[in-house]
């Protein structure tokens, strides 16, 4: 059975005129011809079609394709040595695409936090932490407010210097409030009130002007919401309850 190059160019979704050319270089020249000279591919030509796209996928120009084919044609290379060496280049392809896909997905989660900071700078300033960690569920939940867009377009001006101050402010809160923990101290008490309050103009300064009344609504779900109590709680065991209440405390003696 054979085919013409028009269907031969509907199977393949290449173009009569790439068929011609390939016809032309003598990549692919058709099995048979009709008595007007019409080009007819026989099964045999498919399958050498199959492999010239293949190759070119891969970015291989004319003459190497052209090579590698003739190789296998001419037993110079058998077909063992043939497929394993698509597989070798489909796996490297895979593993370049799946590296330009994560890179791809790195910068839109960065731009949905607005982090504009290359992958060296990220780990340099937050280490192994994610800064984009609850970001999607952010947007779920905040996307419609003055809130949220006011926290995307400050943190879409930081640069790599601001965002390692706002780490190190972030780092000395939590060294101090753990060792007010390891002292005993209350949640009501005035040392971990203040440190509330400045854990509120932390986030007023750096993010968006965060009112007591909405911090104290952060205050509850840093408990309520088990992703957010692993994360203070991971600071040191039971500083999400403490946080909160602190929080709370704070709260309202400044709204009394």
């Amino acid at each position: 059975m054979s085919y013409s190059v028009g269907q031969v160019a509907g199977f393949a979704g290449v173009t009569v005129r790439t068929l011609h050319h390939y016809d032309e270089i003598g990549l692919l020249v058709p099995s048979e011809r009709t008595r007007a000279g019409h080009r007819r591919y026989a099964d045999a030509d498919l399958d050498r079609l199959q492999q010239i796209l293949f190759y070119r996928e891969l970015g291989f120009p004319l003459d190497e394709v052209a090579a590698l084919l003739d190789d296998q044609a001419t037993g110079k290379a058998d077909a063992r040595v043939h497929l394993r060496r698509q597989h070798e280049l489909l796996t490297a392809r895979i593993e370049k695409l799946q590296k330009m896909a994560a890179a791809v997905e790195h910068a839109m989660e960065a731009r949905t936090m607005g982090i504009n900071l290359t992958p060296e700078e990220r780990f340099e300033v937050f280490g192994d932490k994610d800064p984009e960690q609850y970001a999607e569920e952010a947007e779920q939940r905040w996307g419609g407010t003055e809130a949220y867009a006011e926290s995307q377009r400050r943190a879409a001006r930081y640069t790599k210097e601001d965002w390692k101050r706002l780490q190190a402010e972030v780092d000395d809160w939590t060294e101090r409030y753990v060792a007010l923990m390891d002292e005993g101290g209350e949640p009501t008490g005035e040392a971990a009130m203040a440190l509330a309050e400045e854990h509120r103009l932390h986030i007023s300064t750096w993010f968006y002007e965060c009112p007591h009344g909405m911090h104290r609504c952060l205050g509850a779900m840093y408990v309520a919401d088990e992703r957010f109590k692993a994360f203070y709680d991971s600071m040191r065991p039971g500083l999400a309850d403490h946080l909160s209440e602190a929080i709370t405390a704070n709260a309202d003696r400044h709204t009394a």
